[in-house]
């Protein structure tokens, strides 16, 4: 990118929220304090798998201080989840849980000291069920359901696509490698645990703070879950500590808390303590894999075969989409012409997981590039020499039918084994690592590694199915000459809403510190699907070019009328509006406001994107 071009775009800007969050000025959700505020808490199960027998809540409603406690029979009996194939959580569970940590009841009190006295108060009868731990003993256990719906006891989705014979790539090919690896799960650990607040208020209208990532989304459930309409329901997403995806999905204190405030009138917080957080986490999925890779002598691969088993937890989340993600992608980084990929995703009793950071693509990528090292090595060539020779062509479709347009890795790779050494390197530790010692002699070990890797950018589908924008940004320009952007997506800390703030900017020949992003709220800004698979820049930042291009184009109009130019010669740079061959009559743009308002009224213009469809016509490219 040529940055003489750009004025704001490319050049080292602070952060629009930086000196807020270092100064302790930013104010989360567990920060917000409302007049009259109870404080919830959430009764968790003890028990892995059981089914609840009777819920007591009466010593717990006794207690002085509490205002309210309720239990799944007091929300409507409607199961939720994020993807609209996998509708099978409750806020309370009503009649069994599934993990340690489901939520049975909540209570709402003067304080968490009182709420959480409370919570021990509430005495659950439960009939404890055979605990399934394990993909193994999941699959072994057919008889054991912990849910009565997919593709088979225990299975929440199985996926099988296949392009070309793999056994005939198999047959000729000059190396067949079979592996198994295992990738332990993990999870996010924001610094920031999940927190909200909500004030049901006098006009029956419902409002929620919280740390999500996706308020559009939680806006929709609410409407479901509450039995209110659209309308009387305003979700504001509060900043957001880290997110990484463990905040994507709509949880159970977002809506007991809600429910509370309901019931009592007063606003309730209900913020997750760090083990809870552990129990909600969504995080990365542990994922058993079987792995078979033909190879041609000089290391070309002629065919894969790949089974994926994930284990998924209790419940859905964004399951069948991870399960997807663990096979799909595997040819985009390198050249596979014959493919087949088979994956499962299977219920344990255990918290679910869910879209950490990559979405089911890291766990298959370290199997496959764990065997490339091991090929590499059978076939007398150097591992990086092995991956550039296969790297994937751009502007090509891969076996699976997925577009890659233009890729860049094999001038990463080159740079980086320029750069490290790698060549002497790898052959100075194979030689201090062959090199016999002695036993009571310790030996440091070194080596050197390198792997390629790809992942979706920018979600082509949404997550429920429809036609809309999947973004759109609002720009208004104000007569002080700022400029306000109204955009639903949240900054998780991977600075979005400086982005938001860069490029209207750029647009408008002003600079960032004139701009204002509003936090997403769904009563004010236009609505985004959320911060999730590194989508914002790209889909809201084309929609805030679009809305800002629009803005320009109007206030131009006006300055040159008063100008009497053509308004295509009209220029934006500086924080003024002229031409270029007579700058010395170019307007203030806080002027230039002013004239385009009286021209053509409020100066508010909308932008939308919805991505291109590119992928092939098999699931899972999207």
């Amino acid at each position: 990118m040529n940055k003489d071009l750009f004025t704001v775009v490319g050049h080292p800007l602070p952060k629009i929220d930086a000196w807020a969050k270092v100064t302790g000025e930013t104010r989360y959700a567990d920060d917000l304090v409302l007049p009259r505020m109870a404080y919830g808490k959430l009764v968790r199960s003890a028990h892995a798998h059981a089914t609840i027998r009777a819920i007591d809540t009466t010593r717990a409603r006794a207690l002085p201080g509490v205002y309210a406690v309720i239990t799944g029979h007091d929300l409507p009996r409607v199961k939720f989840g994020i993807l609209p194939v996998s509708q099978d959580e409750e806020a309370l569970c009503t009649e069994k849980v599934r993990m340690v940590g489901d939520a049975v009841a909540a209570v709402a009190a003067v304080d968490e000291e009182t709420a959480e006295a409370a919570g021990r108060l509430i005495e659950v009868e439960y009939e404890p069920l055979p605990a399934l731990m394990s993909i193994q003993e999941s699959l072994a256990h057919p008889e054991v359901r912990i849910h009565e719906y997919g593709d088979g006891p225990n299975v929440h989705k199985n996926v099988a696509l296949q392009f070309g014979d793999v056994d005939q790539a198999f047959g000729a090919s000059h190396l067949v490698r079979e592996d198994v690896f295992y990738f332990e799960g993990n999870t996010h650990l924001p610094m920031e645990q999940h927190a909200a607040v909500a004030h049901f208020g006098p006009d029956g209208k419902l409002t929620l703070w919280s740390s999500t990532q996706t308020p559009h989304y939680v806006h929709r459930l609410l409407t479901k879950i509450l039995d209110l309409p659209g309308a009387h329901i305003r979700v504001i997403a509060a900043p957001v500590g880290g997110g990484f995806g463990g905040k994507l999905d709509p949880f159970a204190h977002e809506i007991a808390a809600c429910k509370l405030s309901q019931l009592t009138g007063r606003p309730v917080k209900i913020a997750c303590t760090r083990e809870e957080v552990f129990y909600i986490h969504r995080g990365r999925h542990p994922v058993l894999m079987w792995l078979k890779t033909g190879f041609t002598r000089d290391g070309d691969i002629t065919g894969s075969h790949i089974r994926t088993w994930l284990d998924g937890g209790s419940y859905g989340s964004y399951g069948v989409a991870s399960t997807f993600y663990t096979g799909v992608i595997n040819p985009v980084t390198y050249k596979i012409p014959v493919y087949k990929f088979e994956g499962a995703r299977v219920f344990t009793n255990k918290p679910p997981c869910g879209p950490k950071r990559g979405h089911g693509t890291p766990q298959p990528r370290f199997a496959l590039e764990c065997q490339l090292d091991k090929a590499a090595e059978q076939l007398g060539l150097d591992p990086a020499d092995l991956r550039t020779r296969i790297l994937q062509e751009p502007f090509t479709k891969t076996a699976n039918h997925l577009t890659v347009t233009t890729i860049g890795l094999g001038e990463c790779i080159d740079k980086v084994v320029a750069a490290s050494g790698w060549r002497d390197k790898r052959a100075r530790f194979g030689a201090a690592a062959a090199t016999p010692k002695p036993l009571w002699q310790p030996r440091k070990r070194k080596g050197i590694g390198l792997a390629g890797s790809a992942y979706m950018t920018g979600a082509g589908t949404a997550i429920y199915w429809n036609s809309m924008p999947h973004s759109g940004v609002i720009v208004r320009a104000d007569r002080s000459g700022g400029v306000s952007i109204l955009c639903g997506a949240t900054d998780i800390g991977q600075g979005s809403d400086s982005i938001l703030a860069y490029l209207p900017a750029e647009v408008l020949g002003i600079e960032p510190k004139d701009v204002h992003v509003h936090p997403a709220d769904t009563s004010l800004t236009p609505v985004d699907l959320g911060s999730y698979s590194s989508r914002v820049t790209l889909m809201c930042g084309v929609a805030a070019i679009q809305a800002a291009t629009r803005l320009r184009t109007a206030i131009g109009r006006a300055v040159a009328a008063r100008l009497a130019v053509a308004p295509d010669r009209v220029v934006f740079r500086e924080r003024k509006v002229g031409v270029p061959d007579d700058w010395d009559r170019a307007v203030p743009f806080a002027q230039a406001v002013e004239l385009g308002e009286a021209m053509h009224g409020v100066l508010a213009f909308p932008g939308s994107y919805a991505p291109p469809r590119r992928a092939g016509k098999y699931k899972g490219g999207g």
